[in-house]
């Protein structure tokens, strides 16, 4: 059930003209809200800082009275939204009193605690959401006070293991992790807590929810956030959700409202971000056109802070907290309300060494936290406001780039611009503190973790400096960065010196032996198999995973084995021109002796093609084997085991056939990152090498193109007889590969090695045109767009699916859902010709509609049925005729 639990006033319409009706909005919307502006003094309090963007863009925030306090408007360069909600309460671009931050998420926690009841309480896990919402996560768990709290991360952690991930597809960097030291914390099956400052679309909640729910069902999830700020197209979605994985979805949140656009409101505002942008660039008032580039929006467009001259920054000062040991620095590996009874115990004393080093003439402070460590700042920050006179804010340091503009009316006056200072794993870029600079702070407390106290924090132009040129006295306060104990290394006791060798044929599989090692266990002799509908009803209701089981086997008919064998024919000089490509920028750019390793099963058949054009065209053995990669699951570590015990991990080249949207390769670079952390291997590169990239998401690829690989058509026939792989609790332990089943009574209809030998028959007369096509890729930029992940995300809403997973793009993953999943539809680029044959044969034998839509960015596209069971329903959850 989806129980809906908001403050919400009396309603009204915040735009360019005010609040309508006529009554001026209250400032109790929340505990002590303070000036919207953050400005010095609240000289501009009456002035909404929404105002600006309303003006130019014509929107308007509708809903509950007290909304525009909440929020004000910015505008970034995004290519789905211009337009930004930035709260006023949450601690991140707007200074706030520290008390207002802390209050309005202990208050939303009292509220969650209420509603769930003290024993339940005591059962849920608090989940924030990085990097705005740690802070808020915390105090909605110290609200709760019985629950223990975590974080999601984007900074991986050597020797922790990632429980989950996920995408946040709005976000300008995506990427989450969930790594609890305590690998059972998301494990119970008591209430789960998800905390985010808004609930828009609710893509990124709910998607985490789906994605855990698999893994971990419960039967009760609340969703807490600052605003809920749904369309009306959203309102029905979570009831539609909960209903979906059979779950109570309840919701608190401290307003509601949403946000009116008009049309063309996107190309108004990407056209008005450009043009301050551009304003940038060029001189302005006392800033050359140099200091400009390098610091970022000059005065024209907002204030921005620069670094002193060189050798005036004056250095900060450092306090010594004596942070407690144990305590954890936030809630990145979990935090108990153990952790928090100790740490209550120790703010003052804390609190009380930085009020000491403070100016004595200090009357307006700043305590400034750092990306996602939101929450001890946050503490430390209360606790300062109670032992001083003076006045205290807090805000935070953030990865978001926004636009600053010098106006009351508008919700980011002032930006900084400093370079990243905690070596992030996506490398180094601009960081920003907003509304700093010229904000009257008297001295700025920094507060950061130990990993962030860097070279680059204390450089010419690094943030210290920056800081240093907008107030009389900078502090650099450094919490201690906590890390979990590394696990004991593992005897020989807990995992067998030797794992098996690979599998070959003609034992396992229909292929020579030299073609092809299969790092899997055999199965062959287990009952896996599950008709289509049932396992797809279990999947998608959490039931299962789809490595769990087995689909039927397709049989193909007459009609369906001639179309493969036309395709085949058609396409194999294509296909061996790709195999060409592919291989030859393998060894020029990733080894001179690669050891090929396929991604079962699709994989396969495309690194025994790329083995033989080595041994063909450079009269090079390459060791090739295959290993099992699960969505969700991750890579085998056995198998990475085995491959780093015989080969240098630096020359595995991973293989696969094509991308889709690039969950996979998503998957096997944090696999990887899982693997170093828990083994201490290193050298593996996740960069996937891949016979089509429709989808843009590697950079090594025989050809972008989406067009038919005939290995797409089939199943296990045209994969040596091997099924998918499978990775199920009973029948893989810890010391086991994957495992899969070779189906030896399938050989008659067998066209694996004919495949490979038709591609490989053609593999003299594309040398010239494989020479020349590598030529030019390797001197052009082969950077991935991820224009396929778009793409998707674009459908789903689009078709009103709202979970990519669903959505199977490109001609191999449309096929794949008509042969092994239950479809719904099959998009189709208008004017697609024989490439798609075999799938409006597929789609007519089981009863798919074939809908033609123009300007699709592949070939075709293959929906999954949404909300399945066996009743038959569509995208709305409602039953059909089929």
């Amino acid at each position: 059930m989806n129980n809906a639990v908001n403050d919400g006033g009396g309603a009204g319409v915040w735009s360019a003209t005010g609040f309508r009706p006529g009554t001026k909005a209250g400032a109790g919307a929340g505990p002590g809200a303070g000036s919207p502006s953050g400005k010095p003094g609240g000289a501009d309090r009456d002035i909404w800082s929404g105002c600006w963007v309303a003006e130019r863009l014509g929107v308007e925030l509708v809903g509950d009275e007290g909304l525009g306090e909440l929020l004000g408007l910015a505008l970034r360069r995004n290519p789905k939204r211009a337009h930004l909600l930035v709260s006023h309460v949450l601690g991140k671009h707007i200074p706030q009193s520290p008390a207002v931050v802390y209050g309005y998420g202990f208050a939303l926690g009292l509220r969650v605690r209420d509603l769930l009841g003290e024993d339940e309480a005591r059962r849920a896990v608090v989940l924030g959401y990085a990097e705005t919402a740690t802070g808020l996560g915390h105090s909605v768990a110290d609200g709760v006070g019985l629950a223990p709290c975590l974080h999601s991360t984007r900074r991986p952690v050597d020797g922790v293991a990632r429980a989950g991930g996920f995408e946040e597809s709005h976000s300008h960097a995506t990427s989450h992790l969930l790594l609890p030291e305590d690998p059972d914390l998301l494990a119970g099956d008591g209430p789960l807590v998800l905390v985010d400052d808004e609930f828009s679309t609710g893509n990124t909640v709910l998607n985490t929810i789906r994605d855990l729910h698999e893994r971990y069902p419960r039967d009760r999830y609340v969703i807490v956030a600052l605003v809920d700020m749904r369309s009306a197209a959203d309102l029905g979605r979570l009831e539609d959700f909960a209903r979906e994985i059979d779950a109570r979805v309840d919701l608190v949140t401290a307003a509601s409202g949403t946000v009116r656009l008009p049309e063309g409101v996107l190309e108004k505002g990407q056209a008005l971000v450009a043009r301050y942008e551009s304003e940038a660039q060029a001189p302005a008032g006392s800033q050359s056109s140099a200091a400009a580039q390098s610091s970022g929006v000059p005065d024209s467009a907002g204030r921005e802070g620069q670094a002193a001259p060189e050798g005036l920054a004056r250095p900060a000062l450092r306090v010594e907290l004596g942070w407690p040991a144990g305590i954890p620095d936030g809630g990145r590996h979990g935090f108990t309300p153990e952790h928090r009874v100790r740490l209550e115990g120790a703010l003052p004393a804390m609190a009380a060494r930085i009020a000491e080093a403070l100016p004595s003439d200090a009357r307006r402070v700043l305590v400034l936290g750092f990306e996602e460590l939101m929450y001890a700042p946050l503490r430390l920050g209360v606790t300062l406001e109670k032992l001083t006179d003076a006045e205290v804010r807090y805000s935070t340091t953030t990865r978001s780039p926004v636009l600053a503009v010098d106006d009351p009316g508008y919700a980011i006056r002032t930006r900084l611009v400093f370079p990243a200072h905690d070596n992030p794993a996506d490398g180094p870029g601009e960081r920003y503190a907003y509304n700093v600079a010229g904000a009257g702070f008297d001295a700025v407390v920094a507060v950061v973790d130990s990993a962030a106290d860097t070279p680059e924090l204390h450089a010419p132009d690094g943030l210290l400096a920056r800081l240093s040129a907008h107030t009389p006295s900078v502090l650099l306060a450094v919490v201690p960065s906590y890390t979990p104990e590394r696990p004991s290394t593992a005897s020989p006791t807990e995992r067998p010196s030797m794992l098996p060798e690979p599998l070959r044929g003609p034992d396992f599989s229909s292929y020579a032996p030299d073609e092809v090692g299969w790092l899997l266990q055999d199965l062959s002799d287990t009952k896996l198999e599950a008709p289509t509908e049932e396992r797809e009803e279990a999947i998608q209701s959490g039931g299962a995973h789809y490595a769990e089981s087995l689909p039927v086997e397709y049989q193909p008919s007459d009609a369906y084995q001639e179309l493969f064998h036309n395709a085949l024919a058609v396409s194999a000089t294509r296909i061996a021109q790709a195999v060409g490509v592919v291989t030859e920028t393998v060894l020029a750019e990733r080894s001179p002796r690669p050891v090929l390793v396929s991604l079962a099963r699709a994989g396969t058949p495309v690194g025994v093609l790329m083995r033989r054009w080595a041994q063909h065209r450079h009269g090079l053995d390459l060791p090739h084997y295959a290993v099992s990669i699960v969505r969700g699951r991750g890579i085998d570590a056995n198998a990475l085991r085995w491959l780093a015990a015989h080969h240098d991990p630096a020359d595995i080249v991973f293989v696969d056939g094509w991308t889709g949207k690039g969950a996979i390769t998503r998957e096997l670079a944090q696999a990887v990152e899982e693997f170093e952390a828990s083994d201490g291997i290193t050298g593996f590169d996740p960069e996937i090498a891949v016979l089509a990239d429709p989808g843009s998401c590697v950079r090594t690829y025989g050809t972008r193109e989406d067009f038919l690989i005939p290995s797409a058509c089939l199943n296990s026939t045209v994969s040596g007889l091997i099924s998918r792989t499978v990775l199920r609790a009973d029948l893989v332990g810890g010391h086991d590969y994957h495992g899969a089943k070779f189906y030896r009574e399938l050989a008659a209809a067998d066209v694996s090695v004919a495949f490979l030998d038709a591609v490989s028959d053609r593999f003299d007369a594309v040398g010239e045109a494989v020479d020349a096509q590598v030529k030019e890729l390797l001197s052009t930029d082969r950077s991935p767009t991820w224009e396929g992940w778009a793409a998707v995300e674009r459908i789903s809403e689009e078709y009103g699916i709202h979970d990519v997973n669903l959505v199977k793009p490109g001609v191999g993953e449309a096929t794949r859902v008509l042969l092994r999943r239950v479809p719904w539809k099959i998009l189709a680029r208008a004017g697609a010709g024989a490439d798609l044959d075999h799938v409006r044969l597929l789609a007519e034998q089981r009863g798919v509609p074939v809908e033609e839509v123009d300007e699709l960015p592949y070939t075709c596209v293959g929906l999954i049925h949404p909300k399945y069971t066996r009743g038959a329903t569509g995208a709305d959850g409602k039953a059909v005729t089929v």
